[in-house]
């Protein structure tokens, strides 16, 4: 007697995951699978991505994480059943680090990214934080830096791939490259020698 059991199906998890998995990115950022951070979700996939990475995997202009959760129970929060978190950080030379509209414009890459993708999404949150320091003693030959540091999250709303793709976005606004800037020569670090 034939198996009367209908075939069995991937979980919508399990397929955004393959979908996120297949995707392309620029030659100049970085991007691999890492280990989902525990407890955020019954389901969740981490991405890292690094711009312009060194021979051993360093990045002197930017880097960012990118995490996709997925709770069938649809968390009251997230108001639906995904959410992505992601964080981008990059160097800024000192002079930028000291401008009152930095983070203003850090959060408006995302968003404006987000919309030109037709990335739909909804209960958006997050911070922008930029940090100035300065070497003393030992450390006084490295100088001073900056750095601007992006957190967000907000529950997506249909097809994942431009949010993905809004993120990889942001990461390489921060890190001086806006699109189209591919295979554009950067000269020097945008890494100060405290970044």
């Amino acid at each position: 007697m034939a198996d009367q059991r209908p075939p069995e199906t991937s979980s919508p998890f399990a397929t955004a995951a393959d979908d996120v998995r297949a995707m392309r990115f620029r030659d100049d950022l970085s991007v691999r699978e890492i280990a989902a951070p525990g407890g955020l979700a019954p389901d969740a996939l981490a991405l890292a991505a690094d711009v312009r990475p060194d021979d051993d995997g360093e990045s002197a202009y930017g880097t960012g994480r990118f995490i996709l959760l997925h709770d069938a129970s649809e968390p009251s929060p997230w108001d639906g059943p995904w959410r992505i978190v992601c964080f981008a950080q990059a160097p800024l030379e000192p002079d930028l680090g000291i401008d009152p509209l930095v983070a203003d414009v850090a959060w408006s890459w995302l968003t404006d990214a987000l919309r030109s993708r037709g990335a739909a999404h909804h209960s958006s949150s997050g911070t922008a934080t930029k940090t100035l320091s300065k070497g003393f003693g030992t450390l006084a030959g490295e100088g001073e830096g900056a750095q601007i540091e992006l957190r967000a999250s907000w529950s997506p709303e249909g097809p994942l791939e431009p949010h993905v793709e809004a993120w990889a976005e942001l990461v390489c606004m921060l890190a001086g490259l806006p699109p189209g800037s591919e295979g554009i020569a950067m000269f020097g670090s945008r890494r100060s020698p405290r970044g």
